[in-house]
């Protein structure tokens, strides 16, 4: 298991989207070889119950079609993008050994997320973010799944929270890192990782001030940043 202080892991914030769309086979192969060290994925589920890779609701943005994914059977969703959009199991066997945080919008999905995992042989390689109630439906599937509790706020998460969920990282918009903050959680056990830097100034700050981790939609750049020292 990861220990704080053991280097700062770029993570491709959903493959490497400025090189290739994002959520997609391409986009993971394009992040890994940029030295991604993990890569955060959107897991959401089509009609029929298949977890595939999508950050929004419908596949207007990416994929030109104003069609709910929750309305669209997998194969349906296969046939409208050309094959583009991949599911959990191909983008498991597309990243091999590189870690996957799967980041789960909707709690639906949890479940049959955690089951593709499993069923993957996957567990060692994967965590997950994403609603707070996606993450209590990870922790009920699978009680030793690894969290990365998202938080958007300087308030502390509440004991209760913590004690559910029983994250190993707390994940925070990049904005709200500070050095002080780092080493609080460091002190009580918790990775800190931050999402999503994009500029140079902003990810030399979060190595800087000791995150554990960075998302960001350059992960070459951060890649070749954190290399440099």
């Amino acid at each position: 298991m990861r220990t704080a202080g053991a280097g700062c892991i770029p993570i491709g914030h959903r493959g490497d989207p400025y090189v290739c769309r994002e959520n997609t086979l391409p986009s993971l192969r394009s992040a890994v070889r940029a030295g991604a060290g993990a890569v955060e994925i959107d897991v959401r589920l089509t009609r029929d119950g298949v977890p595939v890779l999508l950050h929004d609701a419908t596949l207007k943005r990416l994929w030109g079609h104003d069609r709910p994914l929750s309305g669209l059977t997998a194969d349906e969703v296969r046939r409208l993008t050309g094959g583009g959009v991949p599911t959990l199991r191909e983008a498991l066997a597309c990243a091999d050994s590189t870690r996957l945080l799967i980041d789960l919008p909707d709690a639906s999905a949890a479940p049959a997320a955690v089951a593709q995992v499993r069923e993957s042989g996957a567990e060692d390689r994967v965590y997950y973010c994403g609603a707070l109630a996606a993450l209590h439906a990870v922790r009920r599937a699978d009680p030793d799944a690894e969290i990365a509790l998202t938080w958007t706020t300087l308030a502390p998460p509440r004991p209760a929270l913590l004690a559910a969920l029983r994250p190993r990282w707390l994940n925070y918009r990049f904005g709200l890192v500070s050095r002080e903050l780092v080493a609080r959680h460091h002190t009580d056990g918790l990775l800190v990782s931050a999402w999503t830097a994009d500029t140079r100034r902003s990810m030399s700050r979060l190595a800087r001030v000791g995150v554990d981790a960075i998302t960001t939609n350059r992960v070459g750049a951060l890649a070749t940043l954190l290399l440099s020292g």
